[in-house]
């Protein structure tokens, strides 16, 4: 049956896979667009796990997955334009769960990135974001319609509503939610809107999240949450579809968590560096629930890693990407992470407690997954502003396989997961025939070198190769900016 499915794709009409009209703008930023590519003898990894296999043709024809074969038996045709690429790998465009168009900009305000973060994460390989969470959620709607009409680069956006929120946030832009009836009018205002997925955060009640939740599923809509008010535990109860960030930010194993409320987070991480064991069995009694739920988690190692003093080493292409203000900002932020002063007034400690944090947020993440859990792949571009968009994706598959992952499952849970939790399986997500040609060329081979995975040269989006180092170089200095 699978079989006879993708054979009645390639045969419909040319007309009905015709690809977007593309801006002279756009254009400036393509390096193969025709109706026939045939990638040849290159390394495949398909994104579902399995072994690579070396010396492939990939056709691609009218935006889809033609065909993915051995190039020393691939029909390539006539009139393809071909690309010989010995020495490179191709991997399934990534799909970033936790990709905001915002960035930074200190006391409490963020600023919207629509004209740089669409360019880099295309330019990163990733071809299929989730917006999770809005500031400016009609500026994200209006920026995906024009990307979706060929007048912007950037890749394709899964918009999600205004951030679930209740009274006492830290971040101004937010409405703060006056009862279940107001998240439910919001949800439903914001589905009407465009939007398809739905962030809960911090401050929200049960109540307020219940309702939520009920009024998204009605519509098909799924619910995730960065949370603080409401554990995981009583999320899950709640019917909520999935988690951002992890243990780090689960409140489950505070000791004098109180319902509704939102514990001061210093001490909260405090006492999680000290105190939690991750295979103690209140860690295992959570990660149990969440998996018995159908509770995904969505993994953003980069935001945590930016914390730690040393670490990582800051790569000269993220510097570039921002303005000189931005940089002198997250440069003196990064300073101030490791002040004895800054860590005595926020955690009541001499040394930083984040190389403990992200150690036992990875063996959370490690132990979910071998529960059964469904682990997304984000990056999350807030924080102290050191996660770029695009860079910070690439970041993300890195330090899943320094947490224990091969780099195939790596790339799996960046690619096909993301797909598979959106119901998108059958179009994005991994390299087969019949999908949508959504792939990044790399120069090396992540599968024997993950930081291969950052030599990006082109990615196809529905077809139309795009040409990374241009689009990077387009928005050199601007982050912080627009």
């Amino acid at each position: 049956m699978r079989r006879l499915t993708v054979a009645l794709l390639l045969l419909l009409p040319a007309c009905l896979f015709a690809q977007t009209t593309l801006s002279p703008e756009v254009k400036a930023f393509v390096s193969v667009d025709a109706p026939l590519v045939a990638l040849t003898h290159v390394k495949v990894i398909d994104g579902t796990g399995t072994a690579p296999k070396d010396d492939q043709t990939v056709v691609i024809a009218n935006g889809r997955i033609q065909s993915v074969g051995d190039a020393a038996r691939a029909a390539v045709p006539g009139d393809a334009k071909v690309l010989d690429l010995h020495g490179y790998t191709v991997i399934p465009g990534l799909v970033g769960m936790h990709d905001h168009l915002v960035y930074p900009a200190g006391s409490g305000f963020y600023a919207e990135m629509g004209f740089s973060f669409p360019r880099l994460y295309l330019a990163g390989g990733v071809t299929t974001i989730r917006t999770t969470g809005a500031l400016e959620p009609y500026t994200d709607i209006e920026i995906k319609k024009q990307i979706d009409s060929g007048k912007t680069p950037g890749p394709k956006i899964r918009i999600t509503g205004p951030y679930l929120e209740g009274e006492g946030s830290f971040a101004v832009q937010m409405h703060a939610l006056m009862g279940p009836e107001d998240a439910r009018r919001t949800v439903a205002f914001w589905a009407e809107q465009g939007a398809t997925s739905y962030k809960a955060y911090m401050f929200i009640t049960r109540a307020e999240l219940g309702a939520a939740i009920d009024e998204a599923h009605k519509r098909g809509i799924k619910v995730t949450g960065h949370l603080c008010s409401v554990t995981f535990r009583e999320a899950a109860a709640l019917g909520i579809d999935d988690l951002e960030h992890g243990l780090l930010v689960d409140t489950d194993f505070v000791g004098d968590k109180k319902p509704d409320a939102c514990p001061p987070t210093g001490p909260a991480l405090k006492q999680l560096a000290e105190q939690i064991d991750i295979n103690g069995p209140a860690v295992q009694h959570t990660i149990r629930e969440l998996v018995a739920h159908h509770v995904a988690v969505t993994s953003t190692l980069p935001v945590f890693e930016m914390f730690i003093p040393d670490r990582p080493s800051l790569q000269q292409r993220m510097l570039d990407a921002l303005s000189p203000d931005a940089r002198a900002a997250f440069l003196a932020n990064k300073v101030r992470v490791g002040d004895p002063a800054f860590l005595r007034m926020r955690y009541g400690v001499e040394t930083s407690p984040w190389p403990v944090l992200l150690k036992k947020e990875i063996q959370f993440e490690r132990a979910f997954v071998a529960a059964g859990g469904l682990l997304l792949a984000g990056e999350d571009p807030t924080g102290i502003g050191g996660v770029i968009a695009g860079y910070g994706d690439q970041r993300e598959v890195e330090l899943l396989v320094e947490a224990g992952f091969t780099p195939l499952e790596a790339i799996r849970i960046a690619s096909f997961n993301g797909a598979q939790f959106m119901g998108e399986a059958d179009r994005i997500g991994t390299i087969a025939a019949g999908k949508q040609a959504d792939l990044v060329v790399i120069h090396g081979d992540p599968s024997a070198n993950i930081s291969d995975i950052e030599k990006v040269e082109t990615v196809f989006k529905d077809g139309v190769g795009y040409d990374s180092a241009k689009l990077i170089n387009s928005v050199r200095g601007q982050v912080g900016l627009r």
